[in-house]
């Protein structure tokens, strides 16, 4: 299954051939192609390919099949006591895209990394010395004041 990971303003979406995905808004006409060239990381299930921070050469061709608003949400804002009370909705805009094509050009052989390979065993962390552990400092009202003693007490008189 090949697969890329794509921005578009401002979000990531994971964009699999042959399926379609909701972007935000776009201002294109039912029926176009669009290009989208902001590919962050490919994969076709073997090798695994990953941008710094976008794949050069790469591109992801679609087709505008909707456009199209989402669920409406209900805002209500309300203060206690002052009689404020406002309800408003939202309906966000979005754009539905049928993802034709993944197309990875140029230099993808030189970054591509297997997705199955194992991840390096990573060296094992140099001995560590013992340090001396620092006296605490203490704080600037402890230092000015001594110790408290506890007051002497008299001995009870003795009785003849």
């Amino acid at each position: 299954m090949r697969y890329a990971i794509i921005e578009s303003g401002g979000k990531q979406y994971k964009a699999v051939e042959g399926q379609a995905i909701e972007v935000g808004r776009l201002e294109l006409e039912v029926g176009k192609k669009v290009e989208l060239s902001e590919v962050l990381l490919v994969s076709d299930g073997e090798t695994v390919l990953v941008g710094t921070p976008h794949i050069a050469g790469a591109k992801v061709a679609a087709t505008v099949v909707a456009q199209d608003k989402g669920p409406k949400i209900t805002v209500f804002k309300y203060k206690p006591k002052i009689r404020y009370r406002v309800k408003s909705g939202h309906r966000q805009h979005f754009t539905r895209l049928l993802i034709d094509k993944i197309d990875v050009k140029g230099g993808a052989k030189a970054e591509a990394k297997p997705a199955a390979a194992e991840p390096k065993a990573e060296a094992a962390p140099a001995e560590k010395k013992p340090t001396a552990k620092k006296p605490a400092a203490k704080s600037a009202a402890a230092e000015k004041k001594p110790a408290a003693k506890k007051p002497a007490t008299k001995a009870a008189p003795k009785k003849k």
